[in-house]
């Protein structure tokens, strides 16, 4: 007890010193007595002991509230003593170095930098000046003006920079003075003004004096001086007299001999510092020059090699890989013109935009590349394996959701007079149909329920009269029928919302005995059994379609041949280049090539023994319920493209179907994007080992690709295909440059090729050279996709996931200032990928998604419409409109058929809220497609919840918004050049027909009160993981509607993290999506209020486990 009350007494004791001690030199503050000198000097070296021997002194002195920096700063600038001038200021810094930034913070804050400065000047004047107050005056100001935002302009107006300057040319030898000077001359040199000014005044060589040749004496002073020229070189006036004085050569020289003698890579900071200052000199062209000129490309390539095997020499091999792309000459894409190889003209020309400038541009511009596209200024790079993941999104801003209510728009009006708008009335044959000549299940009139309460007079709207209010809340009864024979087959049949109503005729009298079985249960516990029961369905864990079609089709396959569809084809020689049969007459369309025999190459070790007349019978899996290869070729027939393409990709004409199996993730290896740069720098250092062979050329229709057995061979004339340019780069490495957009300049990023003439066990590598976005996926794991013809004909028709060394990354290759929108040294990025092929002369195929074309849309759509049940699924397909090229653009009406003809049927039919959707306005997104499908099949199913949408709602949909950039290989644009996306604002019937119209099929409904209750439009995003949904801004929604609204929480489905998605999941969110109107039907439908809790507490919970919304 006494030893704790000693100590206690002790701590107060020492408290109370310094607070004694504070007050006294305040005193002689505000007296200013002369003769108070020895007084100021004795207590602030009693203040200065108590601060580095007590922790606590130290913290009472800077917590917050205390007075005694400002008692302390008001000292040092009113004493002239120098002895008491030296304890104030290893007080500081003992102050400053323990508190860390903070306290050199709170130092500045209150006005410890300007009294500091003053000082400086002051002891200058003195002759010789005081050593030890330089040092730590110059120790102190080094601490705190990395915190002061503005120190360096404080620095120049209190004329204090040359004077740093002149110690440290005064005193080159006095170590312990020029370090802390150096370090204020660093600080100084962050300002480019100061930068600049100290250069004037020979800073720049001063350091290099200082620097000097390889020695490992003074290597801490050394550090300081090269950090100090890394911020001076900085600013291009520096960097220019470095080069003109030849500084780079002594850079080069310096770091060889260090990389040479730190065998033990003691001073691995040193080496840094000086690749810093090369990196900062090479930031001007003239660097560069000079680096390319005194051999920087070998030196550093050579002793980043060295250094691979040390882990810990990383950031060496970082920077010096940052050094040599940047200064690699930039090349012109080997083109002879950035535009797309294919010419559209347009009916109407833009006054202004993209289009119009490429328009104007003379015929003689070069537009792949000039002069001025080597800018001097270089942006700022992360290290290479630290790339920020999603690059500028996380800038993104939402601009929909906007808090200032006075900048809300107001309800826009139609656009367009209601007498044009009357066009659209044809679109809407369901608002004015009376159903007299349809085969319904009900012929005869069927009263609603006893309990209906009908107030007031029915209305039935036509296209040309308004929904009365009466109408919109009328309850109407739902019918909903139940099979005791569909319960008993529940567990013999795949799930159901994946079948698809079969047309039968004789189905009207189970159904009528299904009607009188309705008495077992209300129609609302019906309803809502069904809907758990099919909701139970939609799950990650229950096997798919496909799993069961795979399970099938592979034993209808070995059992029988009649499930096959069989083509032949004549292969006179085994290495021929084209050998596509005509499928059908007319218009010439062909198969892609078949190289092989339809032997697995692997089971036979000669493949010249087979006969050059031998027939190859190509087998088509029959297990795709929406594909008919047969179909597809017809469709195919009337599909019109720009490039007139004659050939079809065999996996559009096999079909696809997602593999029995999850594609995880790729793990990327660490140090591959770094290794892949490595060897595109060896294209400079060692250029005679390039074959720079042209494969494949768009361009050049007449260039022949040499026939050897060791080269691959290419092809894109198909259908979605995107593939202009193939250059052998070495024995198996191939640069490839997708075509820009038509009538574009740019937008590269969709690819889709065919590849043939391969060998198993060689890794060949691919480089798309010519993309444009920043980051991609392909940082991350995503892998491309390949389709195997031969795995295809071996009862394996899909696309998977392929690919090893896969990284994205900025090339030597740079844009035109033209396509850069005016921007100037803008490089393009490459996707490299490796891939071991599994066969011999197998056809593979690569995209960069699952490919969707617009013939698949048309085949599904046929398909869809021949397989449904009319008495129970209105379906309708419309043309909405024409595109330039003249393609159909499809417009798809899907609901329930009315129960009978009788006039409050008619009615219920005709007042269901309408939902539109819509999806590939962006014909690269090919997953909003799939997505769609998903939509569209499960729409059209046996389901009972899909039973119920169709009986609650009317489904308008316009389920590919860009078919002629979609039939065209494009990635963003229609063949106007523009993104169509960007249009909907003020389009033009001439340029963008699909958005006009569909727009004007908004702006109709809008004009007879049916405006949409939900408007969802399907889209794919190239740097975003999983699943995500944007929304309109809550507070406009409020503001328009005066209806109260609340945002949802976005719960992550943690069934998809790690996953690459594939179609199934992209058809299953599809499918999720639609269950998700549910829950607004639920919550827009009285009816389903009168739900047992019970059931709708099961409902909530499926349709929260099974359909949320992911990100």
């Amino acid at each position: 007890m006494n030893k704790v009350k000693t100590t206690s007494e002790k701590s107060l004791t020492n408290n109370s010193r310094i607070v004694g001690l504070l007050a006294q030199l305040e005193k002689i503050n505000s007296e200013s007595l002369l003769v108070e000198a020895d007084t100021a000097r004795y207590v602030t070296s009693k203040i200065l002991h108590l601060a580095q021997s007590q922790e606590k002194t130290r913290k009472e002195m800077t917590a917050k509230g205390s007075p005694a920096i400002e008692v302390i700063l008001s000292t040092l600038e009113n004493t002239r003593d120098l002895q008491t001038i030296l304890n104030i200021l290893n007080i500081l810094i003992e102050l400053v170095s323990v508190g860390g930034g903070r306290k050199a913070s709170a130092l500045v804050s209150k006005g410890g930098t300007q009294i500091l400065l003053q000082l400086l000047l002051s002891a200058s004047k003195d002759s010789p000046p005081n050593e030890e107050l330089m040092v730590q005056l110059h120790s102190l100001l080094a601490k705190i003006g990395p915190k002061d935002k503005k120190f360096g302009v404080k620095a120049r107006i209190s004329g204090t920079l040359n004077i740093s300057l002149n110690l440290v040319k005064q005193s080159l030898q006095n170590h312990r003075l020029i370090l802390p000077c150096l370090q204020v001359l660093r600080v100084y040199s962050t300002n480019s003004v100061n930068a600049v000014s100290l250069g004037k005044n020979g800073v720049v060589e001063l350091m290099f004096k200082i620097i000097g040749p390889f020695s490992k004496k003074n290597t801490g002073l050394m550090k300081v001086a090269l950090d100090t020229l890394a911020a001076l070189l900085k600013s291009k006036t520096n960097a220019r007299r470095a080069v003109d004085r030849g500084y780079v050569h002594v850079l080069l020289t310096n770091y060889v001999d260090w990389h040479r003698h730190d065998s033990r890579h003691r001073h691995m900071l040193i080496r840094k510092g000086i690749l810093q200052c090369i990196k900062s000199v090479t930031n001007i062209k003239l660097g560069r020059k000079a680096f390319i000129d005194a051999n920087g490309m070998k030196i550093l390539y050579n002793t980043s090699q060295d250094c691979l095997a040390v882990r810990t020499l990383d950031p060496l091999v970082n920077t010096s890989s940052l050094i040599m792309r940047k200064c690699f000459p930039k090349n012109r894409l080997p083109l002879p013109t950035i535009k797309s190889v294919f010419h559209f003209q347009l009916p109407v020309i833009p006054i202004s935009g993209p289009v119009a400038q490429l328009y104007s541009l003379p015929p003689e511009v070069d537009d792949v590349v000039d002069e001025s596209d080597d800018n001097d200024d270089i942006e700022t790079e992360s290290e290479i394996e630290n790339e920020n993941e999603d690059d500028k999104d996380h800038l993104f801003k939402n601009d929909d959701i906007e808090t200032d209510i006075n900048k809300l728009k107001h309800r826009q009006e139609l656009g367009r007079p209601t007498e044009e708008l009357k066009m659209y009335e044809q679109f809407f044959p369901e608002l004015s149909d009376n159903f007299k000549d349809y085969d319904l299940i009900f012929k005869e009139p069927k009263p609603f329920a006893s309990d209906a309460n009908l107030g007031g007079p029915i209305v039935v709207p036509t296209a040309g009269e308004e929904q009365s209010v009466e109408a919109n809340h009328s309850v109407m009864g739902i019918t909903v029928k139940e099979s005791h024979h569909l319960q008993a087959e529940e567990s013999n049949k795949r799930p159901a919302f994946l079948d698809l109503p079969k047309n039968d005729r004789n189905k009207d009298n189970s159904l009528q005995q299904q009607s009188d079985q309705k008495k077992l249960l209300s129609s609302c516990q019906c309803l809502s059994y069904e809907i758990v029961k099919g909701l139970d369905r939609i799950t990650l864990q229950n096997t798919s379609k496909n799993e069961q079609y795979y399970k099938t089709g592979c034993v209808m396959k070995k059992e029988s041949k009649t499930s096959l569809t069989s083509l032949t084809c004549n292969k006179p020689c085994q290495h021929v280049s084209s050998c596509g049969s005509v499928l059908f007459e007319g218009r010439s369309v062909q198969l892609g090539k078949l190289c092989f025999t339809g032997v697995d190459p692997e089971e036979e070790d000669d493949s010249s023994s087979h006969s050059s007349g031998e027939q190859v019978i190509l087998e088509v899996p029959d297990i795709l319920p929406l594909h008919d290869p047969d179909l597809y070729i017809e469709i195919v027939k009337n599909t019109k493209s720009v490039p007139e393409y004659s050939e079809v990709a065999y996996p559009d004409y096999f079909g696809h179907i997602p593999p029995p199996f999850k594609e995880p993730i790729l793990e990327r290896p660490y140090g591959v994007q770094r290794t892949k740069i490595s060897q595109d720098i060896e294209r400079l250092i060692h250029q005679n080992d390039i074959i720079d062979r042209v494969m494949y050329d768009l361009d050049n229709p007449s260039y022949s690709v040499p026939e050897e057995g060791e080269i691959l061979k290419f092809n894109s004339k198909f259908e979605s295909g995107n593939l202009r340019k193939v250059i052998q780069i070495r024995k198996n490495e191939y640069d490839l440059i997708l075509n820009s957009d038509i009538n574009s300049n740019h937008y590269h990023q969709w690819f889709y090729f065919e590849v043939s003439g391969m060998r198993p066990g060689i890794g060949y590598r691919f480089n798309i050279i010519n993309c444009e976005k920043s980051n991609s996926q392909f940082n991350y794991g995503m892998q491309p996709l390949m389709y195997s013809v031969q795995e295809a004909l071996n009862s394996r028709p899909w696309w998977t996931r392929v690919g090893t060394d896969i990284c994205y990354y900025k090339n030597h290759f740079a844009r035109s200032s033209i396509a850069a929108g005016g921007q100037k040294g803008k490089s393009y990025y490459t996707i490299t990928f490796t891939v071991n092929f599994p066969h011999k002369d197998d056809v593979c195929y690569f995209a960069y998604h699952y490919p969707y074309t617009y013939s698949t849309l048309r085949m599904h759509l046929q398909k869809l419409e021949s397989m449904h049940n009319p008495q129970q699924i209105y379906f309708r397909q419309d043309t909405l409109c024409e595109t330039l090229s003249g393609n159909s653009c499809p417009l798809v009406t899907i609901t329930a058929m009315p129960e009978s003809n009788y006039f409050e049927h008619i009615c219920q039919f005709r007042n269901r809220p309408y939902i539109f959707l819509s999806a590939r306005v962006h014909p690269g997104e090919t997953n909003a497609s799939w997505v769609m499908k998903g939509t569209l099949e499960y729409l059209m199913s046996n389901n009972p919840t899909a039973q119920s949408l169709r009986e609650s709602y009317i489904f308008k949909i316009v389920p590919m918004l860009n078919p002629d950039g979609v039939i065209n290989g494009n990635h963003r644009c229609s063949l106007s050049g523009e993104d169509l996306n960007r249009q909907w604002q003020n389009p033009n019937p001439d340029l963008h027909p699909t958005i006009y119209h569909a727009k004007g099929l908004l702006q109709y409904l809008a004009a007879i009160k049916r405006l949409p209750l939900v408007y969802c439009d399907y889209h794919g995003h190239s740097r975003k993981k999983n699943v995500f949904m944007y929304g309109c801004s809550i507070k406009e929604t409020v503001w328009h509607t005066n209806v109260s609204a609340a945002s949802c929480d976005l719960i992550e489905d943690l069934g998809y993290r790690g996953l690459q998605i594939g179609t199934r999941e992209l058809e299953e969110m599809g499918a999720k999506f639609c269950v998700g109107l549910l829950r607004l039907k639920r919550l827009t439908s009285p009816l389903e209020f009168n739900l047992p809790s019970c059931l709708l507490d099961i409902e909530n919970e499926l349709i929260e486990s099974s359909c949320k919304v992911t990100r």
